[in-house]
């Protein structure tokens, strides 16, 4: 059984970063369905209103996240679950994508991460337990064309949530990773084009044309209620697997393919699907 903390509550206390849309949305209002006391960040929270409490927080910036993770213990006294969700997508050719951009990608999808993680790996090992659920893609399990900077930051992702989940388990910290395949959130929307790709890049055609099935897939996908039900699952397994894949079955394929595939061959897929 689970050690909880003299006077506290019974309810598992559950932090999501990235929770006023998409993926975090959705985790966070099932979740607190379920009964557990969530939490929920944003870099903005407006003026929507929301089942659950909502911290400013953004990961990008240190004291911000400090702040957020000091407003739920003052409030709990404790905090079982993390979700680092919050994170975003640059999209490119590499050679239009310039090095700003790409520690902007970072600054999110990687160190963001980190930064939550060293706010609260310390009070998870003082609670002798915890679980961190990183939510990564299965862009970071193989290349996506045009996605170069996202890609990047999701495979750093995989090794560093690798790293950490070596380092922390014996203080009674399971950290796991959540692979999504495309799924119809606000991502597409929210994508961001490299300021070279928009001016007369060479790139153009192909940049469009990826970008076209991409959203194609992201726009028909599902609703991402299945991660939500997945993250519940983990929570509640006593000994949770170290990732766990989740989307189109076409697309999990394609990542078990990048494995045992000759890599031109595996190439020649990835080009043939984005119409390169």
């Amino acid at each position: 059984m689970e050690k909880h903390l003299p006077g506290c509550s019974d309810k598992k206390v559950v932090l999501i970063t990235g929770a006023s849309s998409g993926i975090g949305k959705d985790c966070a209002g099932f979740l607190n369905q379920k009964g557990y006391q969530v939490y929920g960040t944003s870099r903005k929270p407006g003026l929507e209103t929301f089942p659950y409490p909502m911290i400013q927080m953004d990961v990008t910036e240190e004291a911000s996240v400090k702040v957020g993770i000091a407003q739920v213990l003052e409030k709990e006294g404790r905090l079982d679950v993390v979700v680092n969700n919050a994170g975003m997508g640059i999209a490119g050719s590499l050679e239009d994508t310039t090095i700003e951009e790409i520690k902007f990608q970072m600054e999110t999808n990687l160190f963001g991460v980190l930064r939550v993680c060293h706010g609260v790996i310390p009070v998870m090992r003082a609670q002798q337990f915890g679980v961190i659920i990183n939510i990564s893609s299965l862009a970071g399990l193989m290349g996506v064309p045009f996605q170069g900077a996202y890609s990047a930051s999701k495979f750093a992702l995989e090794g560093l949530t690798e790293v950490l989940r070596m380092e922390v388990k014996p203080f009674g910290i399971r950290t796991i990773l959540i692979e999504p395949g495309d799924f119809n959130t606000g991502f597409t929307a929210n994508r961001i084009k490299t300021k070279n790709s928009q001016v007369n890049s060479v790139y153009s055609h192909f940049f469009t044309r990826a970008i076209e099935v991409m959203e194609a897939d992201e726009k028909t996908g599902e609703k991402p209620h299945k991660i939500a039900l997945l993250v519940d699952h983990i929570i509640n397994h006593p000994s949770p697997k170290p990732r766990y894949m989740v989307g189109p079955i076409l697309q999990r394929i394609a990542a078990h393919l990048r494995k045992v595939l000759p890599q031109r061959l595996f190439e020649w897929l990835i080009m043939k699907n984005y119409k390169l």
